[in-house]
């Protein structure tokens, strides 16, 4: 951490901007200048090199371009998930959500919750391979896990992408598979383990910190020689953060634009959304997910990893027919 360094949040507006946020649908033309101890600060420029990573287009991610909000839907192919563990078969769940909308099928089969206990090596690949084998040849499909040996089946299933909620921190042989097969991967922010990582989460400030953890995660899978256009970021909501931590993330997610690498959001049914919304039971919360998910579309966001794939991809295409620019009517 630098004491002194200087951030720049593209601030998103609907119509127009001076510049596109990561050549897609939203433009801006002024930025918040953000520096540990002191007040925000609303600019309308930035140094070249911020404005190339908040600018730039995002490569295509497994053939899907990223100029529209991708739906990434969650597969848990565990019994002990907190919103749906068990629920279903893991294979016809993920066809469902392919009819109803997803882009991405995301498997995993090991529950990432508070307080949740690691899965054994054998007992996950068991788990995800199966359906992996099942789903390969329909539509991209990310294998959800923290181990390099879990991941390197999955791959050699059909997976075309990994998701690692540790960042590389859990098992740092996972660089080296990643980078070996040539896959994309989604590094997300994470602070301690499933089993305690709710116990006291603390940051001097949580949204800047966390930024530099990323770009330094990305550092580190860049040195394992992993290109940065193969890099996807997750700040990790409800990862060792508490409310407010969460909802300070997003409130300004748009800062995540600058790491140049596009963003994915897991806030699925996830606790705060049912205590701020008012529904105790995971099951009811997609209302408020979505909510959610419309506030990060408007912030640029690409990719949304939800359980509700159906109300989300609803949803989705009402934002699409409000923000195009079609005057018939005017």
């Amino acid at each position: 951490m630098v004491r002194d360094q200087v951030y720049f949040r593209p601030i998103p507006q609907d119509q127009g901007g001076r510049w596109r946020l990561a050549g897609g649908w939203t433009g801006f033309s002024f930025l918040e200048l953000l520096q540990r101890g002191h007040p925000p600060q609303i600019v309308d420029t930035a140094p070249d090199e911020w404005l190339a990573a908040l600018t730039t287009p995002r490569e295509n991610l497994m053939g899907l371009s990223l100029n529209r909000p991708r739906l990434m839907g969650i597969v848990n192919a565990t019994p002990d998930s907190f919103s749906d563990g068990g629920a279903y078969d893991p294979s016809a769940q993920a066809r469902t959500l392919l009819d109803v909308g997803a882009d991405i099928l995301d498997i995993g089969g090991e529950s990432t919750r508070p307080g949740a206990a690691e899965v054994a090596v054998a007992e996950e690949i068991a788990r995800v391979v199966p359906p992996i084998r099942a789903l390969a040849g329909l539509a991209p499909v990310s294998i959800d896990t923290r181990k390099a040996t879990v991941a390197q089946a999955a791959l050699e299933a059909g997976a075309g992408m990994v998701n690692d909620v540790s960042g590389f921190d859990f098992d740092a042989r996972l660089a080296e598979v990643v980078a070996g097969s040539g896959v994309p991967v989604c590094l997300m922010h994470a602070q301690g383990l499933p089993a305690t990582m709710q116990d006291d989460p603390r940051y001097e400030d949580v949204l800047l910190d966390v930024y530099d953890a990323l770009a330094a995660r990305i550092a580190r899978a860049v040195a394992a020689g992993i290109p940065r256009s193969r890099i996807v970021i997750d700040p990790g909501i409800g990862f060792g953060k508490t409310e407010a931590h969460n909802l300070a993330i997003l409130r300004r997610i748009s800062l995540f634009h600058g790491l140049g690498c596009p963003i994915l959001l897991g806030v699925s049914r996830k606790r705060f959304v049912g205590r701020i919304g008012g529904a105790p039971e995971p099951a009811d919360r997609a209302a408020g997910t979505l909510a959610l998910t419309v506030a990060a579309v408007a912030q640029g966001v690409q990719i949304h990893r939800v359980h509700d794939v159906a109300k989300h991809a609803q949803g989705l295409r009402l934002i699409a027919a409000l923000n195009e620019n079609n005057e018939a009517g005017t």
